[in-house]
């Protein structure tokens, strides 16, 4: 008899259920929800939905749903959802480089891109301890251009692993957003998968993986924050897309 003809009598399953929306996001669902009754009161029916959809995609920007992070040695989670819009192999951040932090030397960078649309809680890649937060005020030119990395508003993570591995990501505002905004600091230990920080209203995270390890997502691929793997540290081989 196979093991799939032994099963318990109870099969564990998983379930869809509404997404919760994070608190840094109720207080403007609240104001969209404020503004909306009001239009409906002294303005106009027709103005008032205009303002209720409005209320809906507040909510859904700051939806913050669970995430099934994948478990085992060496895997490096995506940090963002979003597109994968650039891999390239670039010297890291010089915020990132020092005797206790990374080489200096060109290491793969991964950006992805999220749009309007995306969920916007940003999550750890790896487990570890969060040895710097920098951030770096300025301006706000559209996200998915290669000299955002340098030219707009970020904020630098961090995270060094148990074994001594250092992986560095960047937060980086765009044409919209204005705010980035961190859960973690500097000592805080975080699991792989764990929340770290939102950028409010469309934006892009980069990770930079470590030397020796090659990404495990192809351009225009789509990631999920905390269960798409980006890579598993030392492993070389990389993969292609087809769009189709």
């Amino acid at each position: 008899m196979s093991s799939l003809d032994t099963r318990p009598d109870t099969t564990p399953s998983a379930q869809w259920r509404w997404p919760s929306v994070h608190p840094e996001g109720r207080k403007f669902a609240l104001i969209a929800a404020a503004i909306t009754l009001l239009v409906f009161w002294f303005v106009s029916e027709g103005l008032g939905w205009i303002c209720t959809g409005i209320t809906i995609w507040v909510l859904a920007f700051f939806r913050d749903p669970i995430r099934s992070v994948p478990q085992g040695a060496g895997l490096i989670v995506a940090p963002a959802d979003g597109l994968i819009t650039m891999i390239e192999r670039v010297p890291p951040p010089r915020e990132l480089v020092g005797d206790d932090a990374l080489s200096g030397e060109p290491l793969v960078r991964v950006s992805i891109f999220m749009s309007v649309f995306d969920v916007h809680i940003n999550r750890a890649p790896i487990t570890g301890t969060i040895a710097r937060v920098v951030y770096i005020s300025g301006k706000f030119l559209n996200a998915s251009l290669d000299k955002a990395s340098e030219e707009n508003e970020r904020q630098h993570f961090l995270v060094e692993g148990a074994d001594g591995t250092r992986i560095g990501f960047t937060q980086i505002a765009g044409l919209v957003a204005r705010r980035i905004v961190p859960f973690v600091k500097p000592g805080d230990i975080v699991a792989v998968g764990q929340r770290v920080g939102l950028i409010r209203f469309g934006s892009r995270v980069d990770v930079y993986l470590p030397a020796g390890t090659a990404p495990k997502v192809a351009l225009g691929q789509r990631s999920i924050a905390g269960e798409t793997i980006l890579g598993r540290l030392g492993d070389g081989e990389g993969v292609t897309g087809v769009a189709q």
